[in-house]
């Protein structure tokens, strides 16, 4: 791509190096922040497509089961104890969901603290490193009066 092609925002005709760093960490980080929507919309569309066949797949092992038994005529009433069994085992599999959400939530929140504090200790060393600079350069270069 030609200077004359680039996004005005971009275009720079320094020869400084570091300005010319700076231009390309922000060229990067531009493209980079472009995608945060589109890896949301493509994580959740697959979330949903996940679990749309994975219900899908249980709604249809349920029917082929049901039209099996009606056919061959087997009696599918079931003693009040074993509904329970299975209604228990539905609540624990609901738990268990809830549980791991929970967890993924946790460790989602764990991590962008993590996030946080890393940003947080980026700022707290460089505002160290310019006052050690700052004062390396005073105790090394001689004032001029």
């Amino acid at each position: 791509m030609s200077k004359s092609q680039e996004p005005k925002e971009f275009q720079t005709a320094t020869k400084d190096f570091f300005a010319l760093c700076n231009h390309n960490a922000e060229r990067f980080f531009a493209e980079v922040e472009k995608t945060v929507p589109q890896y949301h919309q493509a994580i959740t569309g697959l979330q949903h497509a996940y679990t749309e066949a994975w219900k899908n797949a249980t709604e249809t092992a349920i029917s082929i089961q049901r039209e099996f038994a009606t056919k061959i005529g087997t009696n599918t009433t079931i003693p009040p104890a074993m509904a329970k069994m299975v209604n228990d085992a539905s609540e624990e599999m609901i738990k268990a969901h809830t549980v791991q959400n929970k967890a993924v939530l946790a460790a989602i929140d764990a991590t962008q603290q993590s996030v946080n504090t890393f940003y947080d200790s980026t700022k707290s060393f460089t505002g160290l490193t310019h006052t050690a600079m700052q004062n390396w350069i005073s105790a090394c270069i001689p004032t001029r009066n």
